[in-house]
């Protein structure tokens, strides 16, 4: 006999079916959640093969939710029929639509630590799972996703698909800044701690809500961990490819202004789970020194570029001196911002305009080095090549870089 249980959410309701008068087999440690709709065919072969799998590969207790969000054929009373058959599937219905949805109930409600989701169709190898949940099991990782798009990835799919999912990323990167690789392969874990605190702060129950999850969970300074997977496309998917590049730019286009108004407590998400800069193991070594120089030379390459295109385009108007006061001023606002952002990962407004002022002081010691280097040359030198004041400009460009990462580190920045 099995029991019907009412979890009452804020956008619907589920009715989730236990198994009151069989055994406990023990509190999962893993919950598998299955997300479907109208499903009726792929169900039944894919959690048994999923059972089968958990059962020989995974030595962990594991249970399998299946997920029906408004399904109108045939596939709630298949999953009842397989719930009633394995005492480790569980089965939850939802009258409304949306993959988001029906993860955010399963997952706010299910006693597992470690919450994973896949799709129907099993396109990705099941031999991937144990490398999704162990970075999670063990506490290194907060969340773990199924990428395509790595050297290491074997995939097979059209290339209408392909493109559509690599200029889905690129977008995201260009957008959203996110780093990682693959936001739309239905394979991802999440530890249970986090999926609490994270799954309130994400508004959307459709196809954006693994992207707006992943995004939130990244600008908090968790730590995401990637599995290449080996993938098959499903000729039957049923994704309405326009509908759903629509609703993500919406959905992208939400969480940008989200940001900027940092309306999401991403600090206090960082400081509760840890994830901010680490200790040095020694006294006297800088903690990330080896990463915030590479950030730093790169962002510091850019403004020079930028720096010596200014200052040549403006020479001939207004004068060295002038110049090379509007080439610093511009490309000093952008270094500190950039800097702020990419070098020593300081993220939202607060204490931005101090940021900026004490940037400005920096750019003030720079700009007292390069025009004094000026000065000495034309003075030294009664009308100096272009290729001569050229180089000047950049030697002193350089030793100002330099004071400008050491006051940024230990100044601007240091209680960042």
């Amino acid at each position: 006999m099995t029991t019907t249980t009412t979890v009452t959410t804020p956008t619907t309701a589920a009715h989730a079916v236990r198994h009151d008068d069989r055994s406990d087999p023990g509190r999962p440690v893993v919950d598998v959640v299955i997300p479907v709709h109208n499903e009726e065919i792929d169900l039944p072969r894919c959690v048994r093969r999923l059972r089968e799998h958990l059962r020989a590969y995974v030595p962990y207790p594991c249970r399998i939710t299946i997920a029906d969000n408004a399904s109108t054929d045939a596939t709630w009373p298949i999953a009842t029929e397989l719930a009633a058959e394995y005492p480790e599937v569980e089965v939850v219905h939802l009258d409304l639509k949306g993959r988001g949805r029906a993860l955010r109930t399963v997952w706010m409600d299910s006693p597992a630590p470690v919450l994973a989701y896949m799709d129907v169709d099993l396109s990705t190898d099941l031999a991937a799972l144990l490398p999704l949940l162990a970075p999670l099991l063990s506490g290194h990782s907060d969340l773990a996703i199924g990428t395509r798009l790595t050297r290491q990835s074997r995939v097979l799919r059209g290339p209408k698909r392909e493109i559509v999912s690599r200029c889905y990323n690129l977008l995201l990167r260009g957008t959203l800044v996110a780093r990682f690789s693959d936001a739309q392969c239905g394979f991802k874990a999440i530890r249970a701690d986090v999926a609490r605190r994270l799954l309130p702060l994400v508004e959307d129950t459709g196809w954006f809500f693994d992207t707006e999850l992943l995004v939130i969970a990244e600008r908090a300074g968790l730590r995401i961990h990637e599995v290449p997977v080996d993938w098959t496309d499903d000729p039957d998917s049923r994704v309405d490819i326009v509908a759903t590049a629509l609703d993500d730019l919406r959905g992208i286009a939400r969480l940008g202004r989200a940001f900027t108004t940092s309306r999401l407590p991403l600090g206090r998400i960082r400081a509760e789970f840890g994830r901010g800069r680490p200790e040095p193991l020694a006294a006297g070594v800088p903690a990330g020194l080896s990463r915030q120089l590479l950030r730093f030379g790169a962002v510091g390459a850019v403004s020079t570029l930028a720096y010596l295109g200014l200052f040549v385009a403006l020479r001939p108007g207004v004068g060295a001196q002038a110049a090379n006061l509007l080439a610093l001023l511009v490309t000093a606002v952008a270094n500190t911002a950039a800097n702020r952002r990419l070098t020593f990962g300081v993220r939202g407004r607060e204490a931005v305009g101090r940021h900026q002022a004490q940037g400005l002081l920096v750019f003030g010691l720079g700009l007292a080095l390069t025009s004094g280097s000026l000065a000495l040359l034309h003075a030294g030198t009664a009308a100096p090549g272009r290729g001569v004041e050229l180089a000047v400009v950049v030697a002193a460009n350089l030793t100002a870089t330099l004071l400008r990462f050491l006051l940024l580190r230990h100044w601007v920045f240091r209680a960042a």
